[in-house]
């Protein structure tokens, strides 16, 4: 299946709640969970859903960490094949393999405005990970990493703006003297997801 390249706002409205894939925009009141309350799924039949069954509770589960992380079919199940090999319990698992991937800890650090961006800001080599360049979003970290912005990109406008304005950083990752660099100093666990999902969902989705 293709990536959806449609109007982001209605993933969000899909799911019945801010998915947070547009950046500051979701935080204002253009955002069109907000401006649209108790609007419906889009569509003409958004409004008139039945119940839904359990398995399609946990397809749109699944769909929904899916959106949040942008990530196609293929790739989210080559990440969820690897938490059920891993041990310990596969939803847990599942949570921090998605936390931990490079494009996800850019975002979460400040350093884009979505998820989406930070992949581009990441392939676009931005970023180094214990002193070597890393041009891959997909790319796990662990913990004591350390990720910073290259040298030339610390003199960006852009990013100097980003920095002074970082929303609230998740305890998994701490702040180093330098604004510019972070550390991964434990691993995250649902508490931290600024999206909420049901994991539990997406392993009984997969275990058919």
């Amino acid at each position: 299946m293709a990536k959806y390249n449609g109007p982001q706002c209605k993933l969000c409205r899909r799911e019945g709640m801010k998915l947070f894939l547009k950046g500051d925009r979701c935080y204002s009141s253009k955002c069109s969970v907000v401006k649209r309350q108790g609007a419906g799924a889009p569509g003409q039949h958004g409004k008139n859903r039945k119940k839904l069954s359990n398995f399609a509770l946990q397809l749109r589960e699944k769909q929904k960490a899916k959106k949040i992380y942008g990530l196609l079919e293929k790739q989210f199940r080559i990440i969820y094949n690897r938490a059920d090999r891993k041990v310990g319990i596969t939803g847990e698992n599942l949570i921090t393999l998605l936390e931990m991937r490079l494009d996800n800890v850019v975002y979460k650090l400040g350093f884009s405005n979505s998820r989406k961006e930070a992949r581009q800001l990441v392939s676009h080599g931005h970023f180094l990970v214990n002193g070597k360049k890393v041009n891959i979003p997909s790319y796990v970290v662990k913990i004591d990493d350390i990720i910073e912005l290259v040298d030339k990109s610390k003199s960006s406008e852009k990013f100097k703006v980003l920095v002074e304005n970082r929303k609230m950083i998740p305890q998994w990752i701490s702040i180093e003297d330098d604004k510019y660099k972070g550390k991964i100093v434990s691993l995250p666990s649902k508490d931290d997801l600024n999206v909420p999902f049901n994991e539990t969902l997406i392993v009984e989705f997969y275990s058919k």
